[in-house]
């Protein structure tokens, strides 16, 4: 794998073996046009980069895009960093689409948010769903015809039946200690 450079930044989600298995696929399959959308530190729109595609990075979060430009400049990467709740700021259609929603449950990470030892870049809704469900509907306003998309999610959240209701296919998989963690590709 071409390993992109990257430095952890305060307050923005620090890749973990999500990312790591997220960006396996991204060096895989990732072509032309790459929207990574809640970016983060870059790291997989740094990964498709490396790999000679065009890519915009887009965050809700100011200090996540800071991160990625660092990261991005890291790794003499050149993209366009857009702020974006979702898809809010994205005007055009993508080749390519990465992300890596949070997915974690509110209720069971609230107790870790209140006395600061979680990030809140993990909160996924009271499902873990609420992010996941709205990408899911709306992903298909922003492909190019030729188009993939490559979302992580967890067991936690029944990716199985993304996978049968979207018609998506799992390209990769990791079993952690308490979940298994997936690659959906649709497209």
């Amino acid at each position: 794998m071409n390993q992109a450079k990257i430095r952890m930044c305060e307050s923005v989600y620090s890749p973990a073996e999500d990312s790591y298995l997220l960006a396996e696929a991204v060096e895989e399959q990732a072509f032309g046009e790459v929207l990574d959308l809640g970016c983060g530190s870059g790291i997989q729109g740094i990964t498709a980069a490396l790999k000679g595609c065009k890519v915009t990075f887009a965050d809700i979060s100011e200090k996540a895009l800071e991160c990625a430009r660092a990261n991005a400049g890291l790794n003499n990467i050149k993209g366009e960093f857009i702020k974006s709740d979702l898809f809010s700021g994205i005007n055009r259609r993508y080749n390519t689409i990465i992300f890596n929603p949070p997915y974690l449950y509110s209720k069971p990470i609230k107790k870790l948010k209140e006395t600061g030892k979680l990030d809140a870049n993990l909160d996924g809704g009271i499902k873990g769903r609420e992010l996941i469900d709205k990408f899911i509907n709306r992903y298909i306003d922003y492909v190019n015809e030729e188009h993939i998309v490559l979302m992580l999610e967890s067991s936690l959240n029944g990716y199985e039946n993304d996978v049968e209701k979207s018609g998506g296919t799992i390209i990769k998989e990791k079993n952690l200690f308490f979940e298994k963690l997936a690659v959906i590709k649709f497209g």
